[in-house]
């Protein structure tokens, strides 16, 4: 069966698709580089001895989108991770996020409901309820404005394919609202590469703690939390990877109740950005260089996941601890500064 993975040189991508051809699924990825290196390939097939299909698109590019589905007719889902993903830039470069992130799906869906039958798994976000008014967060909570023009892509995103499954019976699609992915395959042969200076905490951390950045800057230490860090519910890639087969395979099997449905994946633990910090300077052995600096635009002050619905229905959970996740990070830090 095959399965077309966008943004699968990515770092939650190149590990779903690993999980993928570990099942037995032929994978094609489609990327368009700019934040990711087609050197994954290589990782990917080491893992997994075989090599994906590559097809280099940028998914703005309406007829490329088009012509790609025509040559790959017999796609029987899709995996949709491709979009510009971070929250600091997404304040500084809307246009940049609402043309990337949600042009690209509108073409892809346009593309797949022609198909007699199909599957589509949209790789959503914790970031669509905001500042969520009780911990845990389930699939119930109020959608709220979001905080950055980030999170209001991911929001547009699943109004999109929810009022695409309203009228295209054909398309079955499950939305999976992911919280913060971290760490690295064990084989360290794929891990999060971020181009240029990364966006999110872990490889700033990793890259702070090999020397590459002269220090980690905490945005804000008078949260309300319990040490006035921002809290996250940080997961392992690989549990998170393993969570996107399990959906893909629930739409494929006919076992979902409706055409669209959403999960939360996460542990169902928040973390504050000190005790990340503390976690990575278990693992690794060293102490962090870091200073507190004013808060951050768009950031909330908590969120982790109530992950009932994931674990009952999908029958999917969290396997890794954080110091586990954050363990793989290190581990591959070290070997791609080798």
């Amino acid at each position: 069966m095959k399965i077309l993975v966008t943004g699968g040189l990515g770092f939650i991508g190149s590990h779903t698709v690993v999980e993928l051809q570990n099942e037995g699924y032929q994978v094609v990825i489609v990327d368009d580089c700019s934040n990711a290196d087609e050197k994954v390939l290589a990782g990917i097939t080491a893992i997994t001895g075989k090599e994906p299909v590559f097809e280099k698109i940028d998914l703005r590019e309406k007829e490329a989108v088009g012509a790609l589905f025509e040559r790959h007719s017999d796609i029987a889902g899709v995996i949709h991770f491709a979009a510009s993903k971070a929250v600091g830039e997404s304040v500084e470069k809307p246009l940049l996020y609402y043309e990337n992130n949600i042009g690209s799906l509108v073409y892809v869906l346009k593309a797949l409901v022609k198909k007699e039958k199909a599957s589509f798994i949209f790789s959503s976000s914790c970031t669509v309820y905001g500042q969520a008014d009780a911990m845990p967060i389930t699939e119930n909570a109020p959608i709220k404005p979001a905080e950055s023009p980030y999170g209001k892509t991911k929001q547009m995103g699943e109004e999109v394919i929810s009022d695409i499954c309203k009228v295209s019976p054909n398309l079955q699609a499950i939305a999976l609202r992911y919280f913060n992915p971290m760490g690295a395959h064990p084989s360290v042969e794929i891990g999060e590469l971020p181009v240029g200076v990364p966006q999110n905490l872990v490889p700033f951390i990793t890259q702070t703690g090999i020397g590459i950045r002269e220090g980690l800057s905490v945005f804000g230490n008078d949260y309300p939390t319990e040490d006035g860090t921002c809290v996250r519910d940080y997961i392992h890639v690989v549990d998170l990877a393993k969570a996107h087969v399990v959906a893909l395979q629930r739409l494929l099997h006919g076992k979902n109740e409706k055409n669209y449905e959403v999960f939360n994946v996460g542990t169902g633990k928040g973390s504050s950005v000190m005790e990340v910090i503390r976690s990575f300077e278990r693992v690794s052995g060293k102490n962090l260089n870091y200073k507190i600096v004013d808060r951050r635009p768009g950031d909330v002050i908590e969120a982790f996941a109530d992950t009932t619905k994931a674990n009952e229905v999908l029958g999917w959970k969290a396997q890794s601890s954080l110091d586990e996740a954050m363990r793989s990070a290190w581990e591959w830090e070290q070997k791609v500064r080798s």
